[in-house]
């Protein structure tokens, strides 16, 4: 039983390196694709750069909360089928940040495009 239950940390520790270069590497990507592709402010184009740099930072703060509150839906379900009160626990208290996160992403990141008009 012990065994078979530290091939599956081993497993899950290994998914979660991959999940999160994967996860880095794209957003990176989607960061680099929308915010350098726009001028850049020497050209006359800042507030173009700023809103398209802001949009970004919204849409990455919402994916990573996001993320965060499906780790903890599965931590939690994870704690509730195997009666583990640890696992609920910090599934839930996952879910709640990553909610609180994407809450900050939705409600707050859009007041920084007021610091530039």
């Amino acid at each position: 039983m012990f065994l078979m239950f530290n091939k599956l940390i081993k497993g899950l520790r290994k998914a979660t390196q991959i999940l999160s270069v994967a996860a880095f590497l794209s957003l990176s990507g989607i960061f680099s694709v929308t915010v350098f592709a726009t001028t850049p402010p020497a050209a006359g184009g800042g507030m173009e750069f700023f809103s398209s740099a802001i949009d970004t930072l919204k849409t990455l703060v919402i994916a990573l909360g996001a993320g965060l509150a499906v780790w903890g839906v599965i931590n939690l379900l994870e704690g509730y089928g195997n009666d583990n009160p640890g696992a609920k626990s910090q599934g839930m208290k996952q879910l709640m940040a990553g909610a609180g996160v994407a809450l900050v992403g939705i409600m707050l990141i859009p007041l920084l495009s007021g610091l530039f008009t």
